[in-house]
């Protein structure tokens, strides 16, 4: 179904260098995986395991202590070799070493078709999937207690560098059609495609083309497009489109399969590309001569604007489908830096030379170029932030606690990432994503 076409006018593309080529490279997995609960936002992890203990994949690792329903599933079979912990014995991660013969825990093939939302839901539950949905409002892993109005999936990744869904989709439909299938059982399910999207034809869903720069592709500004959140309601969000995959793959195999294609990419990366990887798997077999290790460089689990800084020994997290190398920028030693007529940096508002290069990719580093400082009211978030609200204000609300003001503003419509490149943009050098976290965390608990 076609002709729901939402063109956005604000929003920023960013062109770095480093985009991976549509070629997959061959890895040999090293066996070891881990699985790490802070991938799972509002989720507080009880392990269900010990050090030792045999796992298959399928089998719950942890659960979440408010609803022990929800499990998070081993991506492989193995032996759980470690619970790691950090501060205040908080759960870093699970690491379990994978058999060389894979078993998976058999949940039966289902045909969706004939199922209800209510046996969709427990078959999710049960398979140790269901914590991959999220929720608005609080943008945090959902539960099953939740009623949602609708479930917005968005198949469009839009961020820099971002790997493309539709090479990753290709040769999947099936499952993907499965999945969506599967969502329409429990409420309303929309979909949120590209303008070139080989996904426009897919069933029980209510298809919409966005037509615009980055964040297009955010599940909240689709949210905010279509059917926005009002106080007291909650809409399901899978902005992470591969746990579609996820769901389809359980119905129509029986097992549970964490496979995802992830780009490596960045201007430090040699052959940017992609890989098929499970999710947890680590990272250092991939990284292993796919840059110049004698060069500082920042790492990092997921996109440049809303991933996580991770090391070679890290592994893929549960929602990454970007493995990302930048410079650190820490050896960029400029004399006279700021007054520079740079020509390879990026600006927003003109204030280097670069922008009568046109459409050129950069490669950034990871410098922050400022300090934090107070925040000028100058209208710069308005113009990446394609949703019905005012950023700044809501950000103002939010540093000075002013609940009933942040209601007023939607904050029960944003998650952090819809302020990931207001973040750039600002000459305030916020982290205005950390902000945004911490307040929609003191609603949560306050609203409890």
């Amino acid at each position: 179904m076609e002709g729901n076409l939402i063109k956005l006018s604000k929003g920023l593309d960013i062109h770095l260098q480093g985009r991976a080529a549509e070629t997959k490279i061959q890895l040999k997995s090293n066996g070891k995986y881990a699985l790490m609960p802070d991938d799972f936002e509002g989720v507080t992890p009880k392990v269900v395991v010990k050090e030792g203990d045999k796992v298959k994949a399928g089998d719950a690792l942890f659960v979440n202590k408010q609803y022990p329903q929800v499990k998070f599933a081993s991506p492989v079979s193995g032996t759980v070799r470690e619970v790691v912990r950090g501060e205040r014995r908080k759960v870093l991660c699970i690491k379990v070493d994978a058999d060389a013969q894979q078993e998976y825990v058999d949940f039966g093939k289902r045909d969706v078709s004939s199922l209800d939302g209510e046996q969709v839901i427990n078959a999710l539950l049960e398979a140790g999937l269901f914590g991959y949905i999220n929720q608005l409002p609080y943008a945090v892993s959902t539960n099953p207690e939740t009623k949602p109005k609708a479930i917005f999936v968005s198949a469009l990744r839009d961020k820099p560098l971002a790997a493309d869904f539709e090479f990753e989709v290709k040769g999947q439909e099936q499952d993907f059609q499965t999945g969506l299938t599967a969502l329409s059982k429990i409420a309303k399910t929309y979909l949120g495609v590209g303008v070139n999207s080989a996904l426009k034809g897919m069933k029980d869903a209510e298809v919409y083309v966005f037509d615009g720069k980055c964040p297009a592709g955010n599940v909240g500004v689709q949210v905010n497009h279509i059917d926005p959140v009002n106080k007291g309601e909650v809409v399901w969000t899978i902005g992470d489109p591969s746990v579609v995959l996820f769901i389809g793959r359980l119905f129509n195999t029986g097992k549970v399969d964490l496979n995802r294609t992830v780009a490596l990419c960045g201007s430090e990366i040699k052959n940017p590309a992609y890989v098929d990887m499970l999710v947890g798997e680590e990272l250092s077999t991939l990284l292993s001569n796919s840059y110049d290790a004698s060069k500082s460089v920042r790492i990092i689990n997921g996109n440049v604007l809303t991933g996580k800084p991770t090391t070679k020994d890290g592994f893929l997290g549960a929602h990454s489908s970007e493995i990302t190398v930048i410079p650190e920028g820490n050896d960029a030693d400029e004399m006279l830096g700021w007054i520079l007529p740079r020509l390879k940096q990026f600006s927003v508002n003109r204030s280097y030379f670069s922008w009568l290069l046109g459409k050129k990719a950069y490669a950034l580093d990871a410098r922050v170029k400022g300090g934090e400082r107070h925040m000028i009211m100058s209208g710069e978030y308005d113009k990446v932030l394609p949703m019905d609200i005012y950023g700044e204000y809501l950000i103002k609300a939010i540093i000075t606690g002013d609940i009933d003001r942040q209601e007023a503003l939607g904050i029960y419509e944003v998650a952090p990432e819809d302020f990931a490149l207001a973040e750039f943009v600002d000459s305030s050098k916020l982290e205005l994503q950390r902000i945004v976290r911490e307040g929609l965390n003191i609603l949560r608990k306050e609203n409890a």
